[in-house]
Parts: C-alpha cells; structure tokens; sequence
C-alpha cells in the first residue's frame, strides 16, 4: 500500500471538517471555499505522483 493513503486520511478528516465550517458560515465568501477544495485537490495530486515517482524510482534501483 502507498504510505500516503494513512497520512491522506489523517488529513482529510479535519480538512473536510474545515471546509464544511467554511461552506455553511454565511460570513465566508463561496469562492473562498471552492479555492481552497481546488487548491487542496491539486496538491494531493501532486503528493500522489511524487510519492508514486519515488515508488518506481526504489523498485527500479532494487538489485
């Protein structure tokens, strides 16, 4: 298993209880929470090829 996947759930628990204080507080602007669901999204994705990178990079210089 990807080592990510337990960090990534540890992270999303608060995160998504974050974005849904912000989602429902009628003070917060809607384009501030959809920028921080898009920003959030796009640095899983990185954190995801990076650590897939790393994962063939050790298979391969395995002897």
């Amino acid at each position: 298993m990807n080592p990510l996947v337990p960090l990534f759930i540890l992270l999303l628990l608060p995160l998504s209880a974050i974005g849904l204080v912000l989602y429902t507080d009628t003070g917060i602007e809607p384009a501030l929470f959809y920028a921080s669901v898009k920003t959030f999204v796009i640095l899983s994705v990185i954190a995801v090829g990076m650590s897939f990178a790393a994962m063939k990079l050790g298979e391969r210089t395995k002897p």
